[in-house]
């Protein structure tokens, strides 16, 4: 596999530049349209998926990371990078992030792997020859790896990838009451009091809510709000039982793990070593990246999206694919 290392663009040379710059500058609109499914769960909740307009083919799954959606900058650069390659793409919507709260009085965390074994198992059923790939980003990749570790060689997808994954939780809330990192941790705060605070305005919450002006950080949003809303003793016993580590080493299915050494939202011992990694687990480790960032490119208004470039290149040996794609776009001088 001829595999083109990542290059920080020159422009962005920290981390949390990469970080936010395809927050803040990325075009908004998505150039394909998508097909939104409803798939209604064992407990009378449901998941919303938004489809790619690829009718057949293989199936790559993408989880979104904490908060996120169909409309985070990753999720649709990457929607329309599977789409032409053939692939037909779905965003899971993790409960109560597709635009319309759940129904339930729950809502969603880092260690719930339930919904999407059960979304994939419902796409085997409908189509038992269909190949199925997943990939993570952040939140969502500490789930997908959960789940490959807890199902082991019985887990049904035909490759994995996961970006920039919090591999211990607790190591990295600790990272965001830090530093610059705080910025990332209000803001990703905010929404979740929103949401808790909209969900339970409009049905009796199964827990004493505390004043939410009183949670400062994500550690105490997780030790009042999720943890005892989904069955945990604490914050502390919801990262031990949720973090995905452990579970690296029982991972079956061919699995790439994409991580920046200066990821803000964690210290560089949350990655793990190689001891930690099955044989089925390869981690590819740039010096530089961020946060779900990787951007390349010599010009700030021509910018390169390296992940868009790296993810079908491992999933094409997965994964049936439409070939003449690859040779439309291939890097001009072995540069990405």
């Amino acid at each position: 596999m001829n595999v083109v290392p990542f290059k920080s663009a020159w422009w962005l040379r920290g981390p949390h530049s990469q970080t936010l710059w395809s927050t803040l500058f990325r075009r908004k609109e998505i150039k394909i349209p998508l097909r939104r499914e409803r798939m209604e769960l064992p407990d009378g909740d449901f998941v919303d998926l938004d489809w790619s307009p690829e009718e057949h083919g293989p199936i790559v799954l993408i989880l979104h990371g904490l908060e996120g959606s169909v409309t985070s900058p990753y999720a649709k650069g990457m929607l329309q990078t599977l789409n032409q390659y053939g692939w037909r793409a779905a965003v899971i919507h993790f409960r109560g992030c597709s635009g319309e709260l759940n129904r339930l009085p729950r809502i969603y965390h880092s260690g719930d792997t339930d919904d999407v074994a059960h979304v994939v198992k419902m796409l085997k059923e409908r189509e038992p020859f269909t190949p199925i790939a997943a990939m993570g980003f952040s939140m969502g990749g500490n789930v997908l790896l959960k789940w490959l570790g807890e199902t082991k060689a019985e887990n049904p997808l035909a490759a994995a990838i996961a970006i920039s994954v919090p591999y211990d939780l607790d190591k990295s809330v600790e990272k965001l009451q830090s530093g610059f990192s705080r910025l990332y941790q209000w803001h990703l705060l905010r929404s979740l009091k929103q949401k808790v605070l909209t969900k339970f305005s409009r049905q009796p919450s199964p827990i004493p809510l505390p004043p939410m002006m009183n949670v400062r950080t994500i550690r105490e949003f997780d030790d009042k709000i999720t943890a005892p809303l989904h069955g945990f003793g604490s914050a502390k016993h919801y990262y031990q039982i949720a973090s995905c580590k452990p579970y690296l080493r029982s991972i079956n299915v061919p699995t790439l793990l994409l991580q920046a050494k200066d990821d803000p939202f964690m210290t560089p011992d949350v990655l793990p070593l190689a001891y930690d990694l099955s044989p089925s687990v390869k981690l590819e480790l740039s010096e530089k990246g961020g946060h779900v960032g990787f951007v390349g490119g010599v010009y700030p208004w021509r910018p390169r999206y390296w992940l868009e470039y790296r993810i079908p290149l491992f999933l094409k040996y997965h994964l049936p694919y439409r070939a003449n794609f690859e040779a439309a776009n291939a890097p001009v001088n072995g540069k990405i």
